[in-house]
């Protein structure tokens, strides 16, 4: 969640970050409206970080390790 300078034409300033890469993609946290900025475009318009989110844990049945053939 990030508060970005200039609010949407909803009235709200908090997105949601859903995308990643080269160009970022948000959602409106009111409206639930989609953009893409470019990553300088974000960096340039982000007033602060409303929250960020919490370490996903791996599933329990989720073997990480591969089983040894000793």
């Amino acid at each position: 969640m990030v508060r970005l300078r200039k609010p949407h034409v909803c009235g709200n300033n908090e997105w949601e970050i859903v995308r990643l890469g080269a160009d970022i993609g948000l959602r409106c946290q009111h409206c639930g409206h989609r953009i893409l900025l470019a990553r300088r475009e974000l960096e340039r318009r982000l007033t602060a970080f409303v929250r960020r989110p919490e370490r996903a844990e791996p599933p329990a049945d989720l073997e990480l390790d591969p089983p040894r053939t000793d």
